[in-house]
């Protein structure tokens, strides 16, 4: 009998097209773009997992499903409801300003350590992303300039060359990353945005630690205050059964 190829997955987002995957990453896959959806809000705090309508939309059935909601539940962006289903963790206030406050002193650091420790070539690199990122800023093409952005953020934090701290940021960016996401949905916050990372740009170049590591820290905590407040305009995330 001919081999049974690999299951295809479907994304939700036509721009995340088709591709096929082996059968033992599946679930990981899976999680993949149940991660992205929760992050860009097309599955917001409080919504309840439809299994059956993932798995049709996914092409896949129920198991990989539920190995990959097993990941999203370990990492926290998702709820494991016995007998009630699985439901998408609802976000707080309080948890937002706790988050960006952790995360703005982690990335303040790396910042100071980065500006000293970075290569010519390791600037050239993230002068070439923060490039890029700008052209779909002015493209207006959020999603792209989003990934951009985290990607410029963690390569910081990597230049930083301090593998205690990388690990820190990264256990955090799971959760944080789609509180990021939320900021830019505001047109101001975002041109607000593209301008502080042009700053930070400046002073990175400029080999100033000082400035980068403050500018970094104000940047990242402005994210958080918005965040915030959009959840405080909006209210608490749904919890009905």
């Amino acid at each position: 009998m001919p081999p049974t190829e690999a299951p295809t997955l479907n994304g939700p987002l036509s721009r995340r097209g088709r591709r096929s995957i082996e059968r033992r990453s599946l679930h990981r896959d899976v999680a993949d773009q149940i991660r992205d959806m929760i992050v860009e809000g097309e599955l917001p705090p409080g919504e309840r997992i439809n299994e059956g309508a993932l798995s049709e939309q996914f092409g896949i059935s129920r198991t990989p499903l539920r190995e990959a909601l097993k990941v999203l539940a370990s990492e926290g962006l998702v709820e494991l409801r016995p007998n009630r289903g699985t439901r998408v963790s609802a976000i707080t206030p309080e948890e937002v300003g706790e988050l960006f406050e952790a995360v703005s002193g982690i990335e303040r650091l790396a910042g100071e350590l980065a500006a000293l420790r970075m290569t010519e070539r390791d600037i050239e690199r993230l002068k070439a992303l923060h490039e890029r990122m700008e052209r779909h800023y002015d493209a207006g093409e959020r999603h792209e300039y989003f990934r951009l952005n985290q990607q410029i953020h963690n390569t910081i934090v990597s230049l930083a060359g301090n593998s205690v701290l990388e690990a820190t940021h990264a256990s955090l960016m799971v959760r944080v990353r789609r509180a990021r996401y939320m900021a830019i949905q505001s047109p101001e916050r975002w041109h607000e945005s593209v301008q502080e990372h042009r700053a930070i740009m400046r002073a990175l170049e400029a080999r100033d630690s000082v400035a980068a590591g403050d500018l970094i820290l104000n940047h990242v905590r402005r994210t958080g205050a918005v965040v915030k407040q959009f959840f405080v305009a909006s209210g608490p995330a749904r919890t009905d059964h």
